[in-house]
């Protein structure tokens, strides 16, 4: 087929999914297009790399990341923007929002007084005030009527436009939808790397999970399933872009959480929803006990065809932590990857600008003080899913999927920094929003 007719029929898919779709996104405020847009960029390309403005080495040019993209701070600052004002119309009770979420803005202000002790002190500025977006996102998404319906629109949307053009690049436009690596094909279709088409997969599969297993009804009391024809595109689209992308993280993660939907359909726990959380919680606990006395996930890994150093990850860590000179307050919020510290490191290990650990990069920008409060975000916000279940069940089971997946993926990939889209539904599991919930009828 030519690449020209395959464009053209991909735009008309897209067009009939919204269309066979539009009856599913009534209710909803026209303020979730701003985090939508937010994600489309943070997890597909910058708009600069859609534009094809930006350089194609920027990611390992130190004086590049030194200076940024103008163009895609511009999108971001202009969003951000859009956020405050949309939620300064809504009426918020941000005394009880504060004070009940407080670990997220005690780590902002943590991360703000790093400017103190930070190499580039204006650079960690830019960094946090574009971060602080992803909060303000994340605000714009929970403060809606019904805010977990509205982040399931956002995933929806996502997959409608994402994954189709991710097939079109790769089969028929490889220049875009593929990259080379000592001579072998990588598949990235809309995303920067082969792991950015894993996570897209994985995000999006996460909605569709947890939409088939779990009916919703809108305010007529309809249901809100999608139509089969939707299903049927976009879910094998999903499976071979996961086989194309070869992503075992974003794999692994999409399996847990389809375990975990279909554990809480169980009568055993969606009778009594707290047992899931319990369960959740007791089995990260006897994981952890099992690898440190047998060392298990070797074992994992060479199941899943990988190797036990993770592709040098290991390696990486190792040496990445002997560079770390603070491991009490770090280097500076997100200061570590720039300068001299970059050279030297892309010097040896070539072009990488992240630890490929949420945890160790933490680490090395804020120290143990910032590890600490990625562990009081995670439990604070498993306190606060677990006072949602009997109200919105469904709701609460996505909330715990995002805290439970995001914090297993950033075992080897890093999102707890910039504007990534992952830590922006993290967020979302774990912001704490008072009246927020909708009453569940328990099943019979």
């Amino acid at each position: 087929m030519p690449p020209q007719l395959a464009a053209l029929l991909t735009i008309l898919l897209i067009l009939y999914l919204f269309w066979i779709d539009r009856k599913n996104n009534e209710g909803f405020s026209k303020a979730i297009w701003i985090p939508f847009i937010w994600i489309f960029f943070a997890r597909s390309r910058n708009i600069s790399e859609w534009l094809n403005l930006g350089t194609p080495d920027i990611s390992i040019s130190a004086n590049a990341i030194l200076e940024g993209n103008p163009l895609n701070r511009a999108v971001y600052t202009i969003l951000i923007i859009a956020g405050i004002i949309i939620l300064l119309k809504r009426k918020i009770d941000w005394k009880s929002i504060f004070f009940k979420n407080k670990w997220i803005w005690m780590y902002f202000i943590f991360a703000a007084l790093s400017f103190i002790w930070s190499d580039y002190p204006y650079v960690a500025l830019k960094r946090w005030i574009k971060a602080s977006g992803v909060v303000i996102m994340a605000l714009v998404v929970v403060t809606e009527v019904r805010p977990y319906m509205a982040i399931g629109v956002i995933l929806k949307r996502l997959a409608f436009i994402l994954i189709p053009l991710s097939v079109l690049f790769i089969k028929y436009y490889p220049a875009l939808g593929r990259s080379y690596h000592r001579g072998q094909p990588l598949y990235t279709g809309v995303g920067d790397g082969k792991n950015a088409l894993g996570a897209i997969c994985l995000i999006t599969g996460i909605y569709f999970a947890w939409n088939l297993l779990f009916e919703h009804k809108n305010k007529n009391g309809k249901s809100q399933n999608l139509h089969y024809s939707v299903y049927l595109i976009i879910i094998p689209m999903i499976v071979w872009l996961f086989y194309m992308a070869n992503s075992i993280t974003s794999l692994v993660c999409l399996v847990f959480a389809i375990f975990l939907f279909l554990t809480a359909k169980h009568p055993l726990f969606n009778r009594d929803p707290h047992k899931i959380i319990i369960i959740s919680v007791v089995g990260a606990v006897i994981f952890g006990i099992m690898e440190l006395a047998f060392g298990i996930k070797d074992n994992i890994f060479i199941m899943l065809g990988r190797r036990t150093n993770l592709t040098n990850r290991t390696d990486i860590w190792e040496y990445l932590l002997g560079m770390a000179k603070n491991p009490i307050i770090g280097v500076g919020y997100e200061s570590f990857w720039l300068g001299e510290r970059l050279n030297i490191i892309q010097g040896r290990w070539g072009p990488i600008v992240q630890a490929h650990s949420g945890y160790l990069e933490m680490y090395l920008n804020l120290g143990i003080i910032g590890v600490f409060f990625i562990i009081c975000w995670i439990f604070s916000g498993l306190i606060s899913v677990n006072r949602h279940p009997n109200n919105d069940y469904p709701a609460a089971m996505l909330r715990l999927c995002f805290i439970l997946v995001v914090a297993l993926y950033n075992y080897t990939e890093a999102t707890f920094y910039g504007v990534s889209s992952m830590w922006i539904l993290f967020f979302i599991g774990i912001f704490n929003i008072p009246g927020k919930s909708t009453p569940y009828k328990q099943p019979t």
